[in-house]
């Protein structure tokens, strides 16, 4: 398996179905912080939802049209980044994160991201890579201003997440002008 140092200690590798009792511990950890914007915690509960969600991502890599990888600080899994959608045929991609608590404030979100949007502009050809965020969720904003991405505008109330309507934001960057700068 591949590790991608990130720097600090930190390394992003695959995240896998084998992993499913690693991965569920990690989520344990940041269940109550990471579900505070992202279902993630709702639907890997347990055990066997932890290793059907990892599984779907495995398809996913193998169909190409998805990846997930986790963000190790010290070998200890700490969170993850997403290639939520995959387009090769229309050069667009999704990509999102989460980290649990005792992680955050060292930058790795943006690192591992950015390691993962290059992959996806310089080696698969993309032209575009998006990222939705709740409005409320400033940290992930933050990621995106710092990946120099744009805000596109706002879906309003279009996400029933946890019983209340809550809006997402589009933020998106091009492949040419991730060359232009936004890897800085």
């Amino acid at each position: 398996m591949f590790a991608i140092p990130l720097g600090d200690g930190a390394e992003l590798r695959p995240l896998e179905p084998w992993q499913a009792e690693e991965f569920l511990a990690h989520m344990d950890r940041g269940r109550d912080y990471i579900g505070r914007h992202v279902g993630l915690p709702d639907i890997t509960a347990d055990l066997d939802s932890a290793r059907a969600w990892l599984q779907r991502y495995a398809d996913k890599t193998a169909a190409d049209t998805g990846r997930v990888y986790g963000i190790r600080l010290e070998g200890r899994l700490v969170g993850g980044v997403l290639l939520r959608a995959f387009d090769a045929a229309s050069g667009t991609c999704e990509a999102g994160c989460w980290l649990e608590p005792d992680a955050v404030g060292r930058g790795l979100v943006t690192r591992a991201v950015r390691v993962v949007i290059d992959w996806a502009i310089e080696a698969r050809g993309m032209h575009r890579v998006e990222w939705r965020v709740a409005p409320e969720n400033t940290p992930s904003i933050n990621v995106a201003k710092r990946l120099g991405m744009t805000r596109e505008g706002c879906l309003r109330e279009d996400d029933p997440y946890r019983g209340v309507r809550q809006g997402t934001e589009i933020w998106s960057v091009p492949a040419r002008e991730w060359r232009a700068g936004g890897r800085a």
